[in-house]
């Protein structure tokens, strides 16, 4: 299934993605796509529902965030290699573990804030785990059992933040609007192997990254172990899985980075497309966590 939620913000109802394309309302099923529901009886009281008896959704709707109410987004930096090189970091020999703020999610297409005071606010396309059953202290032959899907992320970074302020990465990682997630949730028995999936990012139309999930140091399975063993994995967290090299920070001779008007287009085989738009800080602004 592809799972997605659909609406304006805060208004959000639970949809999914049928074999044509078409959206269908699940809202006469459920209130909305919750963690509750990501295991177990729930996820197969969602796959008994035939599509086409659900209402089609017409129009473009705007996409939400594809899970409501998650509790953790939990990063993983430096694991492509080449993307360690362009960074001049070495290749870690565990996990970067980091965390993005739930408050920085946002839906796929949402625009993308520029903080105030930024000058080197980057991309990343990242593939990014969703948990569907809680995990503590996992084996890694075990780890898969206990993910309900996968979604296409944008890591969207303040490079600045991130490495010049001091203390952690976090700073650079949780802004506002830093963390589009979506257009949906493809869960887990629908993608063959997810250490095979092409992934792509495009600024202004002009291809910066090029990757495939085969090339992470660290694959699905063993981050989901690794992580589980230093904190609870529950359902409906996140786990942002890292990002192939071409990001503004390894561009030669020089870095670029994101200035407003700018359009970042990206996507995950299998898992869908973002574009976001970039605008500057203003009051106001505000992610969609919901």
């Amino acid at each position: 299934m592809k799972l997605l939620r659909y609406g304006p913000k805060g208004l959000e109802k639970p949809g999914l993605l049928d074999e044509a394309g078409v959206i269908r309302d699940l809202s006469g099923h459920v209130a909305d796509i919750t963690p509750d529901l990501l295991h177990g009886e729930g996820l197969e009281r969602l796959k008994a529902i035939d599509p086409a008896s659900l209402p089609v959704v017409e129009g473009s709707p705007r996409h939400g965030t594809p899970v409501a109410g998650s509790r953790k987004f939990i990063a993983i930096g430096l694991n492509f290699a080449d993307h360690a090189a362009e960074s001049n970091l070495p290749i870690p020999a565990e996990p970067v573990v980091f965390m993005k703020a739930i408050s920085c999610l946002t839906g796929p297409n949402d625009e993308v804030v520029i903080p105030r005071g930024s000058l080197k606010t980057d991309w990343e396309v990242e593939l990014g785990i969703v948990i569907g059953k809680p995990a503590s202290y996992v084996e890694e032959a075990d780890a898969l059992d206990h993910v309900a899907g996968y979604v296409l992320i944008n890591d969207v970074s303040e490079r600045a933040f991130q490495t010049e302020r001091g203390g952690t990465w976090d700073k650079g990682k949780g802004c506002d609007t830093f963390g589009p997630v979506g257009p949906w949730l493809v869960t887990a028995d629908e993608v063959a192997d997810v250490q095979t999936l092409d992934m792509w990012l495009d600024l202004n139309g002009k291809r910066m990254q090029t990757g495939n999930t085969r090339t992470m140091i660290f694959g699905v399975a063993e981050i989901v172990a690794y992580v589980s063993q230093f904190m609870t994995l529950e359902p409906g967290d996140l786990i942002t899985t890292g990002t192939p090299p071409g990001v503004g920070l390894g561009q030669k001779p020089e870095p670029f980075y994101l200035k407003p008007g700018d359009v970042m287009r990206l996507g995950i085989q299998g898992l869908g497309e973002q574009q976001q738009t970039v605008v500057a800080w203003h009051a106001n602004v505000s992610g969609d966590a919901a």
